[in-house]
């Protein structure tokens, strides 16, 4: 069994004012003067407020004690030393459940709904549907170890069978993912299924083989080609040339600031909370920034997505079908990956269930912790309170 470290997040006080001087002294280039700031880009304003609140009013400090918060661990798998929480709830050891964040966000997504899914009872639910909850820092993010060269999500799940079978000594298990997450959990499922006992998604990864059929489809895949042709940039950029945004960003806070938040701009469910800062808060989003910019993590963490196709893709051969039992929350509010019809997923997963939120988009638990926190808690009792 591999050796299990105890974890806490240190963060002295100099590397961090090496880190505010850089935003300090961040050289602004021209800013458009355009009706909507975010239609180029990060919204110039905006930026400047968050770097104006990070180097002023920003308790880094709070912050790194609210990230101590939760039990967390490092332990070697393979050749990677993989960083994870593990909150025992509860469930006193009986219900695992793994939970994978995606990029570019980490495992305090997930912060809103921890106690919630291992403590139902302290918040008016019950004690039967408590989990123990393990959140891994994919490799290459966060205060999980760097690889050398791109690895995908497929070699992450491997990973992470071995971290919840191998080190922490669990029979089979439940797991929940979304972006990267989900991909990892869709491959758990696909190439676990004897481990990974059903998995739960809000965002469907894989494609069937033959490709969309049918005008709903059809539609749904049209409409998806044109919002990566408006929004999908990012994407084509690091799925192939990743070391490019990797030298812009590295020793430049504001950069890595900037190209992360306007993902959460852009894929989040500003419908009913109409600006970034109401939907999250600038302490929030500048923790899961530092999370990338006090471990150097921005390029390897870019790196992820040219792993994608250095291990194959999405798509499936002829025959191919993830078996395990799969549920799927619809999040409506999710602008670039919007969920495909039903009948697409069921060739490409066992879809068991499926729910269709009234709100939020694609960082789900972070949005909604509570849609998210009882969507999980649900799909767990149809599952059997003994899963």
């Amino acid at each position: 069994m591999a050796d299990i470290q105890p974890f806490e997040v240190r963060w002295g006080e100099a590397e961090v004012e090496a880190v505010l001087e850089r935003v300090r002294a961040y050289p602004w280039p021209p800013i458009p003067q355009v009706p909507d700031g975010w239609a180029y880009g990060c919204d110039g304003a905006w930026l400047k407020a968050l770097c104006a609140h990070w180097t002023g009013a920003y308790d880094w400090r709070a912050a790194m004690a609210d990230l101590n918060r939760f039990a967390q661990f490092t332990a070697r798998v393979e050749d990677y030393d993989l960083h994870f929480l593990h909150v025992v709830g509860e469930a006193g050891g009986t219900r695992p459940l793994i939970v994978t964040h995606g990029w570019p966000g980490s495992p305090y997504e997930f912060w809103g709904a921890i106690e919630k899914l291992a403590f139902p009872s302290r918040f008016g639910g019950e004690a039967a549907d408590a989990f123990d909850l393990v959140i891994p820092s994919l490799p290459g993010f966060g205060f999980s170890s760097k690889p050398t060269r791109p690895i995908g999500q497929r070699t992450t799940a491997r990973l992470f069978n071995t971290l919840m079978t191998e080190v922490l000594g669990y029979k089979s298990y439940l797991a929940q993912g979304g972006d990267w997450g989900a991909m990892v959990t869709s491959w758990l499922g696909r190439d676990h299924g004897g481990s990974a006992k059903a998995i739960h998604l809000n965002m469907l990864g894989f494609r069937p083989h033959g490709g969309p059929q049918g005008e709903a489809e059809v539609g749904w895949a049209q409409r998806q080609a044109g919002m990566m042709d408006v929004m999908g940039a990012y994407f084509r950029l690091q799925v192939s040339k990743p070391q490019s945004i990797a030298w812009m960003g590295a020793g430049n806070p504001v950069g890595q600031a900037a190209w992360i938040c306007e993902r959460f701009h852009d894929w989040s469910d500003l419908s009913q909370k109409q600006t970034l800062d109401e939907a999250y808060g600038k302490d929030a989003l500048l923790t899961n920034v530092m999370l990338y910019v006090m471990t150097d993590s921005f390029t390897t963490g870019a790196w992820y997505y040219r792993g994608l196709v250095e291990e194959g893709g999405l798509a499936f051969q002829p025959g191919e079908r993830c078996e395990t039992p799969t549920a799927f929350a619809n999040f409506p509010g999710e602008p670039l990956y919007q969920a495909p019809p039903r009948s697409f997923a069921e060739r490409a997963y066992n879809i068991v269930r499926w729910t269709d939120m009234p709100r939020g988009g694609h960082f789900a638990a972070m949005e909604e912790p509570d849609l998210f926190v009882e969507d999980v808690r649900q799909w767990a009792r149809d599952l059997g309170r003994g899963s």
